[in-house]
């Protein structure tokens, strides 16, 4: 990987990470709301985990990293889990997306890291 790529892809992983992990707090703080206010929390969780997603998708189209195609995927599954209330699942789906993106952002570390930039 050249350091341009690198660190590109580093950005875009550790930004994503950040994203992933706010989103799966909130999915897991959806769950603990009274019946009368899961609706809008759900219909607010979903906009924010499709706007992560196309965060994702933005990184994965400008470094070609498959790891962030992975994170896409399980990213979209977790959506799909919310959809149908099943928060913890889909918490552990964003668990999952956390890791592709980490395994992107350690390959693009360890670009880094050989040219003395980390």
């Amino acid at each position: 990987m050249d350091l341009k790529a690198a660190v590109t892809s580093y950005q875009f992983a550790e930004r994503a990470k950040s994203e992933l992990i706010i989103s799966s707090q909130l999915t897991i703080a959806l769950a603990g709301f009274p019946e009368g206010e899961r609706p809008g929390g759900k219909r607010m969780l979903i906009l924010l985990l499709e706007a992560v997603r196309s965060e994702i998708e933005f990184a994965w189209r400008g470094t070609d990293v498959v790891d962030f195609r992975r994170a896409i995927s399980l990213l979209s599954e977790a959506i799909s889990l919310v959809e149908s209330e099943n928060y913890g699942a889909a918490s552990l789906k964003i668990s999952e997306s956390i890791s592709a993106v980490t395994t992107a952002a350690q390959g693009a570390w360890q670009a880094l890291s050989q040219h003395g930039l980390i």
